[in-house]
């Protein structure tokens, strides 16, 4: 089928949805835009109506905070961040436990760190956590745990969150409201001539750094977030929809068969779920750059990385690390644990495996890093 019949589909039989709002859609100069929660909340519950599972990745929690504290405290560093996100959080759940309960609607407060959905007991409860609201007929609301996050434990931004929760709640579609139209072939704040794109066919084939450029004034992410999250997604097999979160009731009218919003296709070849959450759980703590063989030993006939074909280890990272996969022409062509430490590595790069035992003892790996553990373009 074609992407306007997968589109429509799509929007028919969405059994689960992921909806990120961020804080430049929520907020204005004024505060958190109780209109804007109002109509989101409104068509979220619609939505909900025809059966569909929804969950909500909401930012805005420090935003709500800084327009409570502005008049008496001023806010400076990470730890007054954290306290404004203490101020801020529960005051934006009232704004939308209020307006889902005058819509009839059952709401839940999920915060999280990214360490919830590293470690694999921790992603197993809120797997189940999920799976109870959700089959309660709950509309779980999740933020980033921004009072007490480090930067080890913290997400980028919930563009980053929102993607790494369709793989926890296996949802059909992913839909990221911004204070844009859609995506752009330029960035239109610097671009009289940027044109909306309808479609985004093949997402991985894109030069996002290209196309995207700046932040919001009060997120911390932009467009580049935003279709670094769609890339990921449609590596999952979950198409995004990438629409307005300002136009009034445009969730509602794209369910509608409205044409609104960048649309971006699902790759044709699915990763797996195990290879998914290994890949973005964390950030990669190093990098391995391998030479030409290897590099096509690994993306045309699917291998694993073996010692000999690296030729140089940067970082400083332990056994089971996450850790990037870099061609001689400095470009990550995946993402993969590896059997060594660092340290360790950079003993038997280059050696052949009938060499490792000498070096390493008979409790050597033959691979560097497993191909069961490996993938490739991931989305970085």
């Amino acid at each position: 089928m074609d992407w306007e019949q997968e589109r429509e589909q799509v929007l028919n039989q969405a059994k689960c949805v992921v909806v990120k709002v961020g804080s430049a859609v929520l907020t204005s100069g004024l505060g958190v835009d109780l209109t804007v929660i109002k109509n989101l909340t409104h068509q979220l519950a619609q939505l909900h109506d025809r059966g569909t599972q929804v969950v909500l990745v909401s930012s805005g929690a420090v935003a709500a905070g800084r327009t409570v504290l502005k008049t008496c405290c001023e806010i400076k560093g990470v730890p007054d961040k954290q306290a404004a996100a203490a101020v801020g959080q529960g005051r934006l759940m009232h704004f939308y436990n209020e307006e889902f309960t005058a819509n009839g609607k059952l709401s839940a407060q999920v915060l999280l760190t990214r360490d919830d959905l590293k470690d694999r007991n921790r992603l197993l409860n809120a797997r189940n956590t999920f799976a109870s609201l959700l089959a309660w007929r709950a509309i779980p609301i999740v933020n980033a745990n921004d009072t007490v996050a480090t930067a080890e434990l913290a997400f980028t931004d919930n563009d980053n969150l929102a993607s790494l929760l369709l793989n926890v709640v296996n949802a059909d579609l992913y839909i990221n409201l911004t204070s844009a139209k859609g995506v752009y072939t330029s960035n239109p704040d610097g671009d009289s001539n940027a044109k909306p794109i309808e479609v985004i066919e093949d997402i991985q084939s894109l030069d996002l750094e290209a196309m995207c450029g700046g932040k919001t004034t009060v997120g911390t992410g932009g467009m580049l977030s935003k279709l670094t999250a769609a890339g990921r997604a449609a590596q999952l097999g979950v198409p995004t929809l990438i629409i307005s979160g300002l136009q009034k009731d445009a969730i509602v009218r794209a369910f509608s068969g409205e044409k609104m919003g960048t649309w971006v296709c699902p790759d044709s070849k699915k990763v797996s779920s195990r290879k998914y959450w290994l890949a973005y759980h964390s950030d990669p703590e190093g990098s391995v750059i391998v030479d030409a063989g290897a590099e096509k030993a690994l993306v045309e006939r699917g291998k694993s990385l073996l010692p000999a074909g690296i030729i140089r280890v940067d970082g400083v990272f332990g056994q089971g690390a996450l850790v990037r996969v870099v061609s001689e022409d400095d470009v990550v062509i995946g993402m993969g644990l590896t059997n060594y430490a660092s340290g360790d590595l950079k003993k038997v790069l280059r050696k052949h495996s009938d060499e490792l035992e000498a070096i390493m003892g008979a409790s050597c790996y033959t691979e560097a890093i497993h191909r069961d553990n490996l993938l490739m373009d991931a989305v970085v």
